[in-house]
């Protein structure tokens, strides 16, 4: 059984004192870069996109690829359509709700980086985890939104490549709270004078487990307490309504892919309150149980918002916030996961 963990950077190795919300993509002959945000502390003026390059086991030294200044960046993700092509979408914005997204690309496997292109005010591009290229070539965009007592979740799609991009949604419960559910019991009814005291789903991971057929998981608020799924059966254009699952959430990022067998590959936090454990989980059966499970951290600390991956060789790699203050990432074999 393969197992392998190591840090990106050492910390204090690097000019940032806080880094969060990894994201991971392979390249060509079987490389690797991952992306964070770094600064002074999540939603400082000074917090920029960092990225480092893997090649034959070792990481090279993180540079800074985005940076507005006056101005905080926020949740990086990776995405390559082919070979050679990796697109870098990040947002922009002094608070969550006054986002703006961007992107830039690379045709060189992150070598150079093009300048930035800024999406439409309402695009978004991905919230977090990593776009799709479906079975039709669209390529899928889970997104979401974080307002005043409102969150839910969307997905942006694209036909030509990435030229233009559509929105649909929203994924969200109705009436901003949500029912006891056979999967478990969740929280009390929303108070609207606590912030957060409400039912809200962000952060879609998405796969596509037949041709045009579409499930999510996705993160939620408190009061709900566990993760949520949906449904689409047209590509991703009309979805279900979320309901509650039986994996506790602590209000923490997620992140699922469909393996080349047809396992789901899961990392989350399996807790209602903290950000420990980290768990990486496989389904056999579209998500509908977890059998098989191992921790990755269960230290005190927060450990979260991990980025898995399957490599063009089938190992699983995964990179995650390590205590605000590093980034560690993992190799191992689907049969470590017991």
């Amino acid at each position: 059984m393969y197992f392998c963990s190591q840090p990106i950077f050492r910390p204090g190795s690097q000019p940032f004192r806080h880094c969060h919300a990894a994201t991971l993509v392979e390249t060509a002959g079987g490389g690797l870069l991952a992306a964070w945000f770094g600064g002074a502390q999540e939603g400082h003026a000074d917090v920029a996109i960092w990225l480092a390059r893997w090649q034959a086991g070792q990481w090279g030294t993180p540079v800074k690829v985005a940076a507005v200044p006056g101005v905080p960046l926020w949740n990086p993700v990776l995405f390559s359509e082919r070979i050679g092509s990796v697109w870098l979408f990040y947002k922009i914005g002094p608070t969550i709700p006054a986002w703006s997204g961007a992107y830039i690309r690379s045709a060189d496997n992150g070598l150079s980086w093009s300048g930035p292109t800024l999406l439409p005010a309402g695009l978004l591009g991905p919230a977090k985890n990593k776009p799709l290229v479906l079975s039709n070539g669209d390529f899928l965009c889970g997104t979401s939104a974080e307002t005043w007592q409102a969150w839910a979740s969307w997905v942006e799609i694209s036909q030509d490549g990435g030229g233009s991009w559509q929105r649909y949604g929203p994924i969200a419960f109705p009436t901003g709270d949500v029912e006891r559910a056979e999967a478990g019991p969740v929280g009390k009814a929303a108070d609207p004078n606590r912030v957060q005291d409400f039912a809200g789903v962000i952060q879609p991971a998405v796969w596509e487990y037949a041709p045009g057929r579409l499930k999510m998981l996705l993160r939620a608020t408190r009061p709900v307490g566990f993760l949520c799924q949906s449904l689409s059966d047209d590509y991703g254009r009309i979805w279900t309504a979320p309901i509650p699952t039986g994996l506790p959430n602590p209000n923490s990022g997620i992140d699922a892919v469909r393996l080349a067998d047809g396992k789901i590959a899961l990392a989350y936090n399996p807790s209602r309150t903290e950000r420990t454990p980290l768990a990486v989980v496989l389904s056999e059966d579209n998500g509908l149980t977890w059998p098989r499970q191992r921790l990755l951290e269960s230290g005190p600390g927060e450990f979260s918002y991990p980025s898995i991956i399957q490599a063009s060789d089938g190992l699983l790699h995964l990179v995650y916030t390590h205590r605000r203050i590093s980034v560690q990432h993992v190799v191992m074999g689907e049969e470590w996961i017991v």
